[in-house]
């Protein structure tokens, strides 16, 4: 027995059973004095249910929403069968490119990878870059040491995020894909330039999608050189973009 339940124990036999016995009396004879006061309505089993129904509803329906848009994060997928959750649940459904943009997940996933520098730079490949991963061009009228500000960073990530969606549209037709399937092929036009997507230079990759090979689409994701020499960062980004267009699994693959 706590302490909280031989508290409330001695004080409802404090007196003894004389006592007990007395206030049981009066209460009884209360009841029978004013029973309109001490009767509680009793609900029939339905009725009971009928009453709580709205509110289990409502919760159901929230749920039912949220998955609609529902997008596995990195503690999401730990513990969790996509694959048995893409056979069970109808709101998980490949659509046309067309229809789709680039998720939040992703863009998290994408800022995480390429940083946000405000001074331009020159990548591993030596290119002039600024902001977050983006190509400098003539028209941007930029060099290297030249600063930005941050609203002009989102500019360039928001305009460089179109362009990559549309290269991702032109290159996978009328193959259907997932949210996540697309997100890695926008991160690929993103990091490698989209060009990189044409049948010229990744006819694998354009193989793939003609014959809708999603694992053959998943083994072309892996770009890892920069310079004509291995670059550590693409290898891990690399890994990622298949984890994302595979498993949906956003999370970084950098050890720590």
């Amino acid at each position: 027995m706590t302490g909280l339940s031989a508290s409330r124990t001695c004080v409802r036999n404090a007196g003894g059973p004389r006592v007990a016995r007395r206030q049981r009396r009066q209460r009884a004879r209360l009841r029978e004095r004013h029973p309109e006061e001490h009767e509680r309505p009793r609900l029939s089993r339905r009725k009971r249910f009928m009453k709580r129904a709205p509110v289990a509803l409502a919760a159901m329906s929230v749920a039912a929403g949220s998955l609609g848009a529902y997008s596995p994060s990195q503690d999401d997928v730990r513990g969790w069968s996509y694959e048995t959750n893409l056979k069970t649940n109808p709101n998980f459904t490949r659509m046309n490119a067309r229809l789709l943009t680039t998720s939040e997940r992703m863009r998290n996933a994408l800022a995480q990878e390429e940083g946000m520098r405000l001074t331009v730079y020159r990548d591993v490949a030596g290119y002039p870059t600024v902001g977050i991963g983006h190509l400098v061009r003539p028209e941007d009228g930029l060099r290297v040491g030249d600063r930005i500000t941050r609203e002009q960073a989102m500019a360039f990530l928001k305009a460089d995020l179109e362009t990559a969606e549309k290269s991702v549209v032109a290159v996978v037709g009328d193959l259907k894909l997932y949210q996540h399937e697309f997100d890695a092929l926008v991160d690929l036009a993103y990091n490698v330039g989209e060009g990189t997507l044409s049948p010229e230079e990744s006819p694998d990759l354009n193989r793939a999608i003609a014959n809708a090979d999603y694992d053959g689409i998943a083994a072309e994701l892996k770009y890892r050189f920069a310079g004509g020499e291995v670059a550590g960062g693409l290898v891990h980004r690399s890994k990622r973009r298949t984890q994302i267009f595979l498993e949906a699994n956003y999370a970084d693959v950098r050890p720590g």
